[in-house]
């Protein structure tokens, strides 16, 4: 499996790989509109907000996960970890994780401190996530699954508590995606 920095030529690929995914798991409404939500990503984050990032087998990308800007109270570098998606017929074999894992050696070596993401924690704490409260940091919408609410701090032993309002990139500022 390689590892390689998503590249806008791909972009039709990998909004339909995101449909395809939670297409079969979620049904196709949800597949078109986390397809929908990738591109409005692509489309409207400055390429400074957003890393992507694919694996590979061979030439066919079987995976991709995005990282983009996220705003925090205590103004420390941070990005949220948001969507992420393996080919049907590859998932369970390690390829999402080691894309986690590929992208956050990326942050690190960028001086990133802080990454979230809200998603189920068995699967994301596999790749050093904890689950934290919104009292530790407030997300930007309420959620409607708090227990996945989750972060790291790519420096720091924990996160410390911040108050005051954070903020997303515009794709994400929907309280539907939270």
């Amino acid at each position: 499996m390689n590892y390689e920095t998503f590249e806008k030529s791909v972009a039709q690929e990998v909004v339909n790989l995101y449909a395809k995914v939670f297409s079969d798991s979620e049904g196709s409404a949800e597949g078109q509109a986390i397809g929908e939500l990738v591109s409005n990503l692509i489309a409207t984050t400055d390429s400074a907000d957003l890393l992507g990032f694919v694996a590979k087998d061979g030439n066919t990308i079987v995976g991709c996960i995005f990282f983009s800007r996220f705003f925090v109270p205590s103004r420390q570098s941070a990005f949220l970890l948001s969507p992420v998606a393996v080919t049907t017929n590859t998932q369970r074999s390690g390829v999402g994780q080691g894309l986690i894992n590929y992208g956050l050696q990326k942050l690190k070596s960028m001086s990133v401190d802080l990454v979230f993401t809200y998603g189920d924690p068995a699967y994301y704490c596999k790749t050093g996530f904890q689950q934290i409260t919104e009292d530790i940091v407030q997300p930007p919408y309420k959620l409607s699954q708090p227990i996945g609410w989750l972060a790291q701090s790519l420096k720091e032993a924990h996160i410390k508590a911040m108050e005051g309002e954070t903020k997303c990139v515009s794709a994400f500022s929907h309280a539907q995606y939270w």
